[in-house]
Protein backbone atom coordinates (compact mmCIF):
# COMPACT_ATOMS: atom_id res chain seq x y z
CA UNK A 1 0.00 0.00 0.00
CA UNK A 2 1.20 3.68 -0.23
CA UNK A 3 -0.21 7.34 0.07
CA UNK A 4 -2.52 8.46 -2.89
CA UNK A 5 -0.64 10.82 -5.28
CA UNK A 6 -3.76 13.22 -4.92
CA UNK A 7 -2.52 14.37 -1.95
CA UNK A 8 -5.45 13.31 0.58
CA UNK A 9 -3.02 11.48 3.22
CA UNK A 10 -4.88 8.54 2.42
CA UNK A 11 -4.14 4.83 0.47
CA UNK A 12 -4.28 4.80 -2.93
CA UNK A 13 -6.41 1.87 -3.00
CA UNK A 14 -8.56 3.18 -0.38
CA UNK A 15 -8.40 7.00 -2.19
CA UNK A 16 -8.36 7.58 -6.34
CA UNK A 17 -7.99 3.72 -6.77
CA UNK A 18 -11.84 2.34 -7.28
CA UNK A 19 -12.74 6.12 -9.25
CA UNK A 20 -9.81 4.86 -11.76
CA UNK A 21 -11.14 1.78 -12.14
CA UNK A 22 -14.57 3.09 -13.17
CA UNK A 23 -16.39 3.58 -9.69
CA UNK A 24 -18.44 7.12 -9.76
CA UNK A 25 -16.73 9.25 -7.35
CA UNK A 26 -19.21 10.41 -4.72
CA UNK A 27 -18.11 14.63 -4.72
CA UNK A 28 -16.51 16.45 -7.25
CA UNK A 29 -13.68 17.03 -5.36
CA UNK A 30 -13.21 13.42 -5.56
CA UNK A 31 -13.29 13.34 -8.93
CA UNK A 32 -10.86 15.93 -9.10
CA UNK A 33 -8.21 14.30 -7.14
CA UNK A 34 -8.93 11.06 -8.90
CA UNK A 35 -8.17 13.10 -12.33
CA UNK A 36 -5.01 13.96 -10.74
CA UNK A 37 -4.02 10.80 -9.92
CA UNK A 38 -4.64 9.38 -13.77
CA UNK A 39 -2.57 12.27 -15.25
CA UNK A 40 0.47 11.43 -12.61
CA UNK A 41 -0.05 7.59 -13.79
CA UNK A 42 -0.98 8.04 -17.22
CA UNK A 43 -4.71 6.71 -17.29
CA UNK A 44 -6.11 8.85 -19.66
CA UNK A 45 -9.01 6.68 -20.36
CA UNK A 46 -10.16 7.90 -16.83
CA UNK A 47 -10.09 11.75 -18.18
CA UNK A 48 -11.98 11.47 -20.80
CA UNK A 49 -14.63 8.77 -19.06
CA UNK A 50 -15.20 11.52 -16.47
CA UNK A 51 -14.94 14.75 -19.07
CA UNK A 52 -18.87 16.22 -19.50
CA UNK A 53 -19.43 15.79 -23.39
CA UNK A 54 -18.47 19.44 -24.07
CA UNK A 55 -14.98 18.94 -22.44
CA UNK A 56 -14.41 15.88 -24.51
CA UNK A 57 -14.34 17.71 -27.65
CA UNK A 58 -11.96 19.90 -26.38
CA UNK A 59 -9.72 16.99 -25.26
CA UNK A 60 -6.89 16.38 -27.38
CA UNK A 61 -5.04 13.07 -26.28
CA UNK A 62 -2.33 12.84 -28.16
CA UNK A 63 -1.29 16.16 -27.19
CA UNK A 64 -1.49 14.99 -23.61
CA UNK A 65 0.20 12.05 -24.09
CA UNK A 66 3.28 13.88 -25.64
CA UNK A 67 3.21 16.53 -22.86
CA UNK A 68 3.07 13.65 -20.00
CA UNK A 69 6.53 12.03 -21.53
CA UNK A 70 9.51 13.42 -18.97
CA UNK A 71 6.80 14.93 -16.61
CA UNK A 72 6.99 14.37 -13.40
CA UNK A 73 4.09 15.45 -10.86
CA UNK A 74 5.34 17.07 -7.67
CA UNK A 75 2.09 17.30 -5.68
CA UNK A 76 -1.72 18.67 -5.37
CA UNK A 77 -3.23 21.17 -3.37
CA UNK A 78 -6.77 21.95 -2.91
CA UNK A 79 -7.27 25.55 -2.36
CA UNK A 80 -11.39 25.71 -1.77
CA UNK A 81 -14.25 23.17 -2.21
CA UNK A 82 -17.85 25.24 -3.56
CA UNK A 83 -20.58 22.89 -3.12
CA UNK A 84 -20.18 19.49 -5.15
CA UNK A 85 -21.38 17.51 -2.21
CA UNK A 86 -22.85 14.01 -2.50
CA UNK A 87 -26.56 15.63 -2.39
CA UNK A 88 -25.41 18.47 -4.87
CA UNK A 89 -25.56 18.57 -8.56
CA UNK A 90 -22.87 21.33 -9.52
CA UNK A 91 -19.78 21.81 -7.49
CA UNK A 92 -16.59 23.57 -8.18
CA UNK A 93 -13.03 22.84 -7.13
CA UNK A 94 -9.73 25.45 -7.12
CA UNK A 95 -6.71 23.75 -6.77
CA UNK A 96 -3.08 24.29 -7.53
CA UNK A 97 -0.92 21.24 -8.85
CA UNK A 98 2.94 20.96 -8.95
CA UNK A 99 4.87 19.16 -11.68
CA UNK A 100 8.41 19.09 -13.16
CA UNK A 101 8.81 19.40 -17.00
CA UNK A 102 12.17 18.99 -19.04
CA UNK A 103 14.13 20.16 -15.72
CA UNK A 104 11.46 23.44 -15.30
CA UNK A 105 9.42 23.51 -11.94
CA UNK A 106 5.54 24.54 -13.01
CA UNK A 107 2.49 25.39 -10.66
CA UNK A 108 -0.63 25.31 -12.15
CA UNK A 109 -3.77 27.45 -10.41
CA UNK A 110 -7.08 26.39 -11.78
CA UNK A 111 -10.74 26.79 -10.65
CA UNK A 112 -12.71 23.76 -12.30
CA UNK A 113 -16.49 23.41 -12.42
CA UNK A 114 -18.13 19.75 -12.44
CA UNK A 115 -22.13 18.65 -12.62
CA UNK A 116 -23.85 15.43 -11.56
CA UNK A 117 -25.33 13.88 -15.11
CA UNK A 118 -27.52 10.28 -13.74
CA UNK A 119 -25.43 10.34 -10.28
CA UNK A 120 -22.33 10.62 -11.88
CA UNK A 121 -19.59 13.63 -11.41
CA UNK A 122 -18.37 15.17 -14.68
CA UNK A 123 -15.63 17.64 -15.39
CA UNK A 124 -17.13 20.45 -17.30
CA UNK A 125 -14.55 23.11 -17.49
CA UNK A 126 -11.55 24.95 -16.03
CA UNK A 127 -10.81 28.77 -15.67
CA UNK A 128 -7.06 29.37 -15.10
CA UNK A 129 -5.47 31.26 -12.56
CA UNK A 130 -8.60 32.29 -10.97
CA UNK A 131 -9.07 35.36 -9.65
CA UNK A 132 -10.73 36.18 -6.00
CA UNK A 133 -13.48 39.16 -6.39
CA UNK A 134 -12.06 42.36 -5.82
CA UNK A 135 -12.60 43.49 -1.64
CA UNK A 136 -14.06 46.55 -0.95
CA UNK A 137 -13.21 48.19 2.08
CA UNK A 138 -15.52 50.59 3.80
CA UNK A 139 -13.95 53.83 4.88
CA UNK A 140 -14.76 54.76 8.46
CA UNK A 141 -15.33 58.58 9.40
CA UNK A 142 -13.76 59.95 12.70
CA UNK A 143 -16.99 60.48 14.04
CA UNK A 144 -18.63 57.33 13.04
CA UNK A 145 -19.40 55.35 15.69
CA UNK A 146 -16.12 52.82 16.23
CA UNK A 147 -17.00 49.68 14.90
CA UNK A 148 -15.86 47.42 17.97
CA UNK A 149 -19.44 48.20 18.93
CA UNK A 150 -18.24 50.08 22.14
CA UNK A 151 -20.97 53.19 21.28
CA UNK A 152 -18.00 55.80 21.13
CA UNK A 153 -16.95 57.64 17.95
CA UNK A 154 -14.61 55.88 16.20
CA UNK A 155 -11.91 58.57 16.18
CA UNK A 156 -12.01 58.70 20.64
CA UNK A 157 -11.98 54.93 20.42
CA UNK A 158 -10.16 52.48 18.14
CA UNK A 159 -9.55 54.91 15.57
CA UNK A 160 -7.39 57.34 18.14
CA UNK A 161 -3.78 57.30 16.39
Amino acid sequence: MSDCMCGSEREFDDCCAPFLAGAPAPTAEALMRSRYSAYTLGQFDHIERTDAPEARADFDRAAVERSAVGTTWLGLKVVRVVAGGVDDQTGQVEFIFRYRQHGKTHAQHELSQFRREDGIWLYESSEMNPKSPPVRVEKVGRNDPCACGSGKKSKKCCGAA
